[in-house]
């Protein structure tokens, strides 16, 4: 579909009202006009993420002149490039297959896309299947790897093991041969955490984690954390840091206020680093975007990672999607059909 005939409104998932969460409906919205350095690409799968459920609750409103409309991954076709060029150089065309990290916008059809942003889709994966890859795969490696540096032979503690961030977090770490603990809430998402690669398997309703990742770790703790939960795990991820340990936190699940000691903090040298990709502005996204592409995506064409979509639905039923995100019956990723 060329510029000339891309319709000047589209339809969108708005939540019509701001006190209830699943007030979410499919309606007409502007078509967005892209900007310089931007790409207008027509949405036809969108991956859901907890900050879209955050936002929905009024926890994580977008940036500053970003669309209030959620969806922060999606996949779909190439509108108007409007000068995009690929890594490669090469330029991007009209009608071309394209995946896109977004600071919001993906529930809806069309959505306008920093140049940096765009992303080919992995050889031999659908656009389904990318659609449930693009946040995880670049939030996994800017944090685990950009910031916290994890090695080989490393422990890595990823809360939340059964999601889609952790369930792409254990593979990745495996990948670079790390030894990985994860933390769930049940024993069918720590099986599917062990059939990812998991080693360490804890069921933070049943178990202290501290205590039995010391254990399997002969008191050394984790190298790095990649932390969802934030204040309520705050003090007991310091105590199974290692030392010359990294945290890195990445959600608020858990609360925004926690008490920190700083004396045990110090005692072990550790470092604390609290991220989002949401807030970062394009060049940053672009940086690490670049280093995902690198890195990441050859990975996925040689089968060494992959995918795990819990369900694939249409995108009206956003609803019912995030309530049962919420609600624990999530395992990996939710997939929207944009039409």
């Amino acid at each position: 579909m060329s510029e000339s005939n891309t319709p000047s409104t589209m339809h969108a998932i708005i939540q019509t009202d701001q006190d209830d969460p699943y007030s979410l409906h499919w309606q007409e919205a502007p078509t967005p006009t892209p900007k310089k350095g931007e790409a207008l690409v027509r949405i036809e799968y969108a991956g859901l993420n907890r900050a879209d459920t955050l936002q929905a609750r009024g926890h994580y409103p977008p940036p500053k002149g970003v669309t209030s409309i959620m969806g922060l991954e999606a996949t779909g076709h190439i509108a108007d490039p409007n000068g995009a060029t690929k890594p490669n150089g090469q330029p991007w065309e009209e009608g071309e297959e394209v995946a896109v990290l977004l600071s919001g916008g993906g529930y809806a059809q069309y959505a306008a896309v920093p140049h940096g942003q765009l992303m080919p889709i992995p050889k031999g994966y659908s656009l389904a299947e990318t659609a449930s890859l693009v946040e995880v795969a670049t939030t996994v490696w800017s944090n685990i790897f950009m910031t916290a540096h994890l090695e080989a032979g490393d422990a890595l503690l990823v809360h939340g093991g059964g999601g889609g961030i952790g369930l792409f977090a254990i593979q990745l770490a495996k990948a670079m041969k790390a030894t990985v603990a994860v933390t769930a809430g049940s024993a069918e998402k720590l099986a599917t955490c062990k059939k990812y690669g998991a080693d360490i398997l804890i069921n933070y309703k049943e178990e202290d984690f501290v205590e039995k990742l010391k254990s399997a770790t002969d008191g050394h703790g984790a190298d790095v954390i990649l932390d969802i939960i934030g204040a309520k795990y705050l003090d007991r991820n310091i105590d199974a840091l290692a030392k010359d340990g990294h945290l890195v936190i990445i959600g608020m699940q858990g609360g925004v206020k926690g008490e920190l000691n700083i004396g045990k903090l110090l005692s072990k040298r550790g470092n604390i680093s609290a991220t989002g990709l949401r807030y970062r502005d394009a060049d940053d996204k672009a940086r690490i975007v670049a280093a995902t592409l690198d890195n990441v995506w050859p990975m996925l064409v040689s089968g060494k990672i992959t995918h795990h979509i819990d369900r694939q639905v249409p995108i009206q039923d956003a609803s019912g999607a995030h309530k049962a995100l919420l609600e624990g019956e999530v395992t990996g990723k939710v997939v929207f059909e944009v039409e």
